[in-house]
């Protein structure tokens, strides 16, 4: 990776980024991060689905950083509706979440770009460049077609987590922390009894008998990365 420093790479001047993470502390962090770039600058910032499609809309930035867990829908959700409405902006996804599952969702749905929280800050401007410059973004360990990364979910285990629709990988991680069925349904924008349908599918999915199992399960994803 070339430092953020090096600006040849890329010959833009003054990019208009708008940040969309509903953690204040990273948020702030990006922000100044950035307004250290002389070729990037912020106009806009947002802590949800809502205010951040509402910011992009109006705003119209060169890129939007997008985290994936927001506390009213998923940034998934809000890259799927961006390109819904065919807006002109380039997205590119700073999150926590195990690239080698979500990057591939990312890229379907629209996104530009995946990159890691955990990455470096010469890294995340990097990767802002790229997509700036009109480049689909990964890791090295990671291509559109085929994704492939060292983390410490099995191979096996991968494949059977590709199994599961986007809703679905959504209403699973927020079962692995702690909500219930009505928390999950305000959540993606569905009755209760319905994500009890989405969870007795992905039961089959995943050969979990029971609820109780199923909530194990994501639990333990949740919070070690492992099934």
């Amino acid at each position: 990776m070339m430092p953020s420093s090096s600006k040849k790479r890329h010959p833009l001047s003054g990019s208009r980024i708008f940040i969309v993470e509903d953690h204040p502390l990273f948020r702030e962090g990006l922000i100044q991060m950035l307004n250290s770039e002389t070729d990037l600058e912020i106009c806009g910032k947002a802590g949800d689905y809502e205010a951040g499609l509402k910011g992009i809309k109006r705003l119209k930035p060169d890129l939007a950083l997008v985290d994936l867990e927001l506390p009213d829908k998923s940034g998934l959700e809000l890259i799927k509706k961006i390109r819904a409405l065919k807006l002109p902006v380039k997205l590119l996804v700073v999150s926590m979440y195990d690239e080698a599952l979500y990057a591939d969702r990312v890229l379907r749905a629209g996104g530009d770009g995946y990159i890691m929280k955990e990455e470096s800050p010469d890294e995340i401007i990097e990767a802002i460049r790229d997509v700036l410059g009109g480049h689909i973004y990964v890791s090295e360990d990671v291509s559109c077609s085929q994704l492939h990364r060292a983390k410490p979910v099995s191979e096996p285990e991968r494949q059977t987590l590709d199994q599961l629709t986007d809703l679905e990988l959504n209403i699973l991680e927020l079962l692995g922390r702690g909500k219930d069925n009505k928390e999950i349904a305000d959540r993606v924008g569905l009755n209760a009894g319905k994500v009890a349908g989405e969870c007795a599918q992905m039961r089959k999915k995943l050969n979990l008998k029971t609820n109780n199992a199923l909530i194990r399960y994501a639990v333990c994803w949740v919070e070690t990365g492992t099934v």
